[in-house]
């Protein structure tokens, strides 16, 4: 198998990745196949600064010895597996980069011969790319299982942006998910590291001069969690490890996994936790404000932030020329970047009707109801405009 066949078979699996846009919106996985890549797969994603690139995710290598219920690579799951050593890795993706066919690079492997290993050949990996072929565009690596301190700390220093998996929101649901997997040891901790290290470590001691953002993923469903207690650990990651994103994953299930006759969880639970997750992180919402079901989870019918807004503000609308920005963004229809917008032109004038909320990028429509315009609602004919 030459290495062009080895890159196709290891990230020909990698969707299950999350890193840039996600699944729930139009930014799904794309193959691009120019000559070069030979339908390598490749992503489109969205750095941190805001720039989409051509993404390629794959694996160092699909060899695991760990049984995660729902994983593709898990030990014992007959498949083909392959491995790159770190140099032939390097060569390739900076062939690849240097012809303009991937810009960047996720790089995650399965565990074999433990976690300390595992993640030394990441990092390897990564040297020869920045150090022997200067690549100096967007990577990120994956934190394995059982890293050392030490090794967080490199790999900080040689990424953009790194990760771990958290999979499960507590220790109990992870153990049905995967049983050999540790949540606060393994996977918590270098969270911690990685938020220690930001704190006690000047940002010019790392790539580009910047502390590399960080980001994990739940497999949404996979271990029979609620919402509740997904939003609720996303919430305190949010608040202690600053996350620059939780991704979630609907749970599918995989042949010839412990898991494959498990029903596949409906995309739209994975679209409201991530508009959740949004409010939480960006909008000032707390979990309490949620708008949860008795059974714990975000109603698959209701946008949460509309939900919320019927409840709380269909009765007692917002003033639109006295609300203050964080009564503004919970406001259906008005972002951040729109309530910006609305204290800006509050400044010359007072806005008078939902024809002055359009002009700004706000979605009028959505936030009529919940508005007073110098005390009084939005005339019903301009509501339809």
């Amino acid at each position: 198998m030459d290495s062009l066949d080895t890159l196709k078979l290891l990230s020909s699996q990698m969707s299950f990745e999350a890193d840039g846009e996600p699944r729930s919106s139009s930014a799904a996985p794309v193959c691009y196949s120019p000559k070069e890549t030979d339908q390598a797969f490749v992503h489109p994603a969205q750095l941190p600064n805001g720039r989409k690139i051509l993404l390629l995710k794959t694996l160092l290598s699909s060899a695991c010895e760990r049984d995660c219920f729902y994983c593709p690579f898990r030990a014992g799951r007959d498949f083909h597996r392959a491995t790159f050593n770190p140099d032939e890795f390097a060569g390739l993706f900076s062939k690849l980069n240097q012809s303009g066919a991937a810009e960047g690079v996720f790089l995650s492997s399965g565990l074999a011969g433990g976690g300390v290993r595992t993640q030394d050949k990441l990092l390897d990996t990564a040297e020869l790319l920045r150090k022997k072929h200067q690549f100096k565009g967007y990577l990120h690596l994956k934190i394995m299982p059982g890293a050392e301190k030490d090794q967080v700390y490199r790999a900080m220093q040689l990424a953009d942006r790194v990760s771990v998996n958290l999979e499960a929101p507590n220790s109990e649901r992870l153990a049905k998910l995967a049983p050999h997997k540790i949540f606060i040891e393994e996977l918590l901790q270098p969270l911690k590291w990685i938020e220690e290290i930001r704190r006690t470590v000047p940002a010019h001691k790392f790539w580009n001069g910047r502390w590399p953002s960080t980001v994990t993923q739940f497999v949404a469903g996979g271990s029979d969690e609620s919402d509740l207690e997904l939003l609720t650990t996303t919430n305190w990651l949010n608040k202690n490890v600053r996350l620059k994103r939780v991704y979630f994953s609907a749970f599918h299930p995989i042949r010839d996994t412990p898991f494959e006759n498990k029903p596949s969880v409906d995309p739209m639970r994975e679209h409201r936790l991530y508009q959740a997750s949004f409010l939480l992180r960006d909008y000032g919402f707390d979990v309490e404000d949620l708008p949860f079901t008795n059974a714990s989870n975000l109603p698959l019918n209701a946008d949460p932030k509309q939900a919320w807004a019927q409840k709380y503000l269909t009765n007692k609308p917002i003033e639109i020329n006295k609300a203050e920005k964080r009564e503004l963004i919970r406001i259906p229809g008005i972002g951040l970047k729109g309530a910006d917008a609305i204290l800006n032109a509050r400044r010359s004038s007072k806005l008078r009707d939902l024809s002055a909320l359009k002009k700004l990028g706000v979605i009028a429509e959505r936030a009529a109801p919940y508005l007073l315009f110098n005390g009084r609602k939005a005339p019903a004919q301009l509501m339809l405009l």
